[in-house]
């Protein structure tokens, strides 16, 4: 039954694989033509370094915390 249900599974990951379509993205290339692509990579950079700075001052209180038990 489970070898079954697996391939089914995988069956219907393949065909979803084939129904992309394999034309570029138009929205990158707008974005690249007008320059936009360098505010939106900013943005997800400026994102990322935020929840980078948020977590390690989250994990400096947890072992300030550990120490003081």
């Amino acid at each position: 039954m489970k070898k079954l249900l697996v391939s089914i599974l995988l069956i219907l990951n393949c065909l979803a694989v084939f129904a992309q379509n394999s034309a570029k993205p138009e929205m990158a290339d707008l974005f690249r033509s007008s320059g936009k692509i360098y505010v939106v990579i900013a943005v997800i950079v400026i994102i990322f370094v935020g929840l980078a700075i948020y977590l390690f001052s989250i994990d400096r209180r947890l072992k300030k915390i550990e120490k003081e038990k």
